[in-house]
């Protein structure tokens, strides 16, 4: 359940511009001290005993990068994006210049124009660079010049564009004991928009022949009709023991009768299917009978695992029900999964445990953060195997990565109750007692406007609308605000974590929806259409396509109306003050807040559409994670602003950036070649947070005779 804000940001007020920290929100304040952390643990479900490795584990580069290397999305398969390379350094940093520009020429043509997304965050490994296009196009570049080495387009159509055209990555796999002249002895593996695995062999692009039919696995396979757009792949598989696994984004908001969520392995040297886990029918250990499907409209996982290699786990961070905003006829077990961290054993594709942070999810607060594994310090001076999991409502928890049980106390605070659903909905919510990216409830004073007609018109809005806190429950007579938006909290740009420093670094977005949920009858008479009908949710109250604008939600009693990054109409200006997203510095030992800055510039934004050029640092809405170096440095794009920039980690000051050609919505790495650091970023942009489409991946370093 890919999702994004609507964007617009700007400035007019310094004085606006510094976001009072609040580091202690009600649900840390609040948390009772003498919870321990079994106590703490909420709805864990049955959490079994650990079991020992079935597997005799075979590391991949992905477990244990050189140090040169990104060898995984997160940069190794526990997905820390810290570096251990520390020549470029705060001292330096402002001297880097561009080393190379690389140009995919994957750009959007007809049927693609304003669905373009590419998202491509590259893995490094040797003197290679892997990456995909939006498109799904597979390329190798060599990492000390950028230049093409081979690509293979697998010929995806643009009509299996769900939302956005969209390959955050691929998958590096080196099969065990094969001969170094073996074809595919090394692979690179990616899901595409039109539901395949596709493996190639990592010299030379050609396809992987014993793998599934001729180097494909159809992931259609099981799913029932194909709609095309329905169901698709934006994010790489994880591989753990020899078992890949993918889940697939569905689109949000069609139908109760959406694709399974279910989630699939597959042997990485043969793709054969190894297993599969539906939640909706756990006997069910391979593909369904003739006639049948995965159960349909279970929670789904379309952002990225990750995975401990020795415990032969992979966490899934889940999404919620296929009808996002309304929960009447979902099942006991997607109640039970919905909006929850579940680690999988790896050789069974059986769930080991799972810790879910929404209760009765009807916010799509979906899981969009791949979490981190960190040996978490304790007092004693000794160390807790642990995995980090953000959220978008903002609360992070510190799980003990075995047993999912809380390090760190977790309240069941009262949740409001209302709507449509007062029978259905949770009386209570978990809240960290870690640490929260969350801010204060909203208050009509905090609406905004560029000239005081907008704040009125605002305050007015806010005056009308439902409004009980961070969980609001979805009404139908009036609007609902939802605050923070879909988008986060953290979603899957991800955090960084310096375990050796002690810190996380993690950027989020702090504005709300203006939400409604629309009566059937309304819903028919404004022709909302599902995906398999050929509905393109453009009929809608709010100013454009954004995801949940229009939804039909067949086989509810309601569609839902989004005004994502709730904006005033006319100006377009967004209803509460800036800033609008943010990135924050957190003690690893303590959750303390140990910094927090607004994140990106009013440079590309402004009323109307208009950017202003101006150069305060504001806070935009931003999609894209951040990466830590070793000399302490933090590299981020992610915001509207259009630049990439270099943060020092001990204080949060920028002390560098440069413009990009697109927008910077992707995850940027860092790695040596030749004994010279770069830094890489795919400036792709992003349609729905309206930064200039791009096919660029720009690498940066320091000047060759700094060397």
């Amino acid at each position: 359940m890919f999702t994004s804000p609507r964007v617009l940001a700007y400035v007019v007020s310094l004085s606006l511009a510094t976001h009072a920290v609040a580091q202690n929100t009600e649900g840390e304040t609040d948390a009772p001290e003498e919870l321990t952390s079994s106590e703490s643990q909420i709805d864990v479900g049955e959490s079994q005993a650990v079991q020992a490795p079935t597997f005799s584990a075979t590391p991949q580069p992905s477990d244990d990068p050189a140090p040169g290397d990104w060898a995984a999305w997160g940069r190794e398969s526990g997905a820390s994006r810290h570096s251990p390379l520390d020549e470029i350094t705060p001292d330096n940093v402002s001297q880097l210049e561009v080393a190379w520009t690389y140009r995919t020429g994957d750009m959007p043509e007809e049927d693609g124009q304003g669905k373009y997304a590419p998202e491509t965050t590259p893995l490094k490994v040797g003197d290679n660079l892997y990456l995909c296009s939006a498109m799904n196009v597979m390329i190798s570049l060599d990492a000390r010049t950028g230049e093409e080495q081979w690509r293979h387009d697998p010929q995806v159509d643009t009509g299996a564009i769900p939302y956005s055209a969209s390959c955050r990555g691929v998958t590096y796999y080196e099969v065990p004991d094969a001969d170094d002249d073996q074809a595919c002895a090394t692979r690179i593996i990616e899901g595409t928009l039109d539901a395949r695995l596709i493996a190639v062999d990592a010299q030379t692009g050609e396809l992987c022949q014993a793998f599934g039919d001729g180097g494909t696995v159809d992931l259609w396979a099981g799913i029932g009709e194909k709609v095309p757009g329905w169901y698709a792949v934006t994010a790489p598989p994880v591989v753990a023991q020899g078992v890949l696994v993918t889940g697939a984004q569905v689109k949000d908001g069609q139908a109760e009768d959406a694709p399974s969520g279910v989630i699939r392995g597959y042997d990485a040297v043969t793709g054969e299917l190894e297993w599969a886990w539906d939640m909706g029918n756990p006997n069910l250990d391979g593909l369904p009978p003739d006639g049948e499907t995965y159960t349909r409209g279970t929670p789904n996982m379309w952002t990225t695992a990750s995975s401990d290699e020795a415990l032969g786990y992979v966490y899934l961070p889940m999404g919620n029900s296929s009808v996002d905003y309304w929960g009447g006829n979902r099942s006991e077990e997607e109640h039970e999964f919905s909006t929850s961290l579940v680690a999988i054993d790896v050789n069974t594709g059986d769930p080991v445990w799972h810790f879910q942070t929404v209760h009765y999810d009807v916010w799509d607060y979906d899981l969009g953060s791949q979490p981190t594994l960190v040996d978490f310090p304790q007092d004693d001076g000794s160390t807790v195997p642990a995995i980090i999991l953000p959220s978008k409502q903002g609360d992070i928890y510190v799980l003990n990565r075995e047993t999912g049980e809380s390090l760190f106390p977790v309240e069941e605070v009262e949740a409001p109750t209302g709507g449509v659903e007062p029978d259905n909905l949770s009386p209570t919510q978990p809240s960290s007692g870690y640490h929260s990216l969350a801010f204060p409830n909203l208050e009509e004073k905090d609406m905004w406007g560029m000239t005081p007609i907008d704040q009125l018109w605002c305050r007015i809005q806010f005056r009308r609308a439902s409004y009980k806190g961070m969980y609001t429950p979805p009404t139908v007579g009036q609007r609902f605000i939802q605050y923070p938006g879909y988008n986060g909290g953290n979603d899957w740009g991800s955090a960084a974590v310096d375990a050796e420093r002690g810190i996380i670094i993690a950027n989020y977005n702090d504005i709300p929806n203006y939400n409604r949920l629309i009566p059937r009858e309304e819903a028919e008479e404004r022709n909302l259409q599902p995906i398999y009908a050929g509905g393109d949710n453009t009929d809608s109250e709010s100013d454009g396509p954004a995801e949940g604008a229009g939804d039909p939600q067949v086989g509810a009693p309601y569609a839902i109306d989004v005004n994502a990054g709730w904006r005033a109409p006319v100006t377009g200006m967004p209803c509460t003050a800036p800033p609008y997203g943010g990135i924050r510095a957190i003690d690893l030992a303590s959750g303390e807040t140990l910094w927090d800055e607004p994140l990106g510039t009013a440079r590309k934004n402004g009323p109307f559409g208009i950017p202003s050029y101006m150069p305060f640092k504001i806070g935009t809405p931003n999609n894209g994670g951040p990466l830590l170096t070793a000399s302490g440095l933090i590299f981020i794009a992610a915001a509207t602003d259009d630049l990439i920039r270099a943060i020092d980690t001990e204080t949060g000051e920028v002390l560098w950036d440069d413009v990009l050609p697109a927008g910077g919505q992707a995850n940027p790495i860092t790695y040596e070649a030749d004994g010279r650091q770069y830094v890489v970023i795919g400036a792709g942009g992003h349609h729905f947070m309206e930064t200039p489409i791009g096919d660029y991946v720009i690498a940066y370093a320091l000047p060759e005779d700094e060397n």
